[in-house]
């Protein structure tokens, strides 16, 4: 099974730069996109069809804001809209697909680059979703997590650490969640095969040397339980892929 995470910062202009070309190369089985900013009715989705693809959508209530959705050539045993927690399904930011006895969940981590407010905010959700992966695992020990975190890791997974110690996104209190998180079961798949800096997925677009001179962030992360570690066959990160600030994430599995 390969999959592919994406946070395309608004699917309708990522087709305006080619999505749908790249999705032709089969890039994988599995498409986990975040940030649609989108309903599924507000895209022409036989292009996708056309390619093989089923579609899932959970958008946000909010016009224009949010959202997820999964495009899989593989069909899903079941589907699951959100995780059950109010605030965060009223803006799109879960969905689960089981597949034999494996769960995917596609999940777009809140950002606190707004202000106080949604940092307040991130720090409830990530608690919240914290124990709720856990009490998770007891039903589905072979989990797979895609999404945009918001949340570079360590000092190896952003460009300037010194200069953004104070910056959203790579907080002590975050980065502290990252690690709990990781210590609590998880594998960080890309760091499995990639022990070496430079790896960006995020590029600010405030100013465009940014990218070409890859001074970029690691937020985007494709993680799985321990149970299916003995099953990882390769992960990477494809940052000449350029239909968004992201670029896409890739896992591929062995299935037994």
């Amino acid at each position: 099974m390969r999959i592919i995470s994406y946070n395309v910062n608004g699917i309708r202009a990522a087709i305006k730069k080619g999505l749908i070309d790249w999705l032709k190369t089969n890039p994988a089985d599995v498409i986990c996109i975040q940030e649609t900013k989108a309903t599924k009715e507000d895209v022409d989705l036989k292009a996708f069809n056309d390619l093989g693809y089923h579609d899932y959508w959970f958008s946000a209530q909010k016009k224009g804001y949010s959202g997820v959705a999964v495009f899989s050539k593989i069909k899903p045993d079941e589907v699951t809209f959100g995780h059950g927690h109010g605030p965060s399904d009223d803006e799109g930011r879960v969905i689960q697909l089981d597949f034999g006895d494996i769960r995917l969940i596609n999940t777009y981590f809140p950002s606190g680059t707004s202000g106080d407010e949604r940092q307040a905010f991130k720090y409830v959700w990530l608690d919240e979703y914290f124990n709720w992966l856990n009490t998770l695992k007891k039903k589905h020990p072979k989990l797979i997590l895609c999404g945009d975190y918001n949340i570079a890791h360590k000092e190896i997974d952003i460009h300037d650490p010194k200069g953004n110690k104070k910056s959203s996104g790579f907080l002590p209190e975050e980065r502290e969640w990252m690690t709990k998180f990781y210590e609590s079961g998880w594998v960080d798949t890309f760091r499995e095969f990639h022990s070496e800096p430079h790896r960006y997925s995020w590029w600010s677009q405030r100013f465009p040397s940014v990218r070409l001179n890859n001074k970029g962030w690691r937020i985007d992360y494709i993680s799985i339980t321990e149970p299916l570690r003995s099953q990882l066959k390769d992960a990477d990160i494809f940052p000449d892929v350029k239909h968004s600030d992201h670029c896409p994430v890739y896992l591929e599995l062995k299935l037994k």
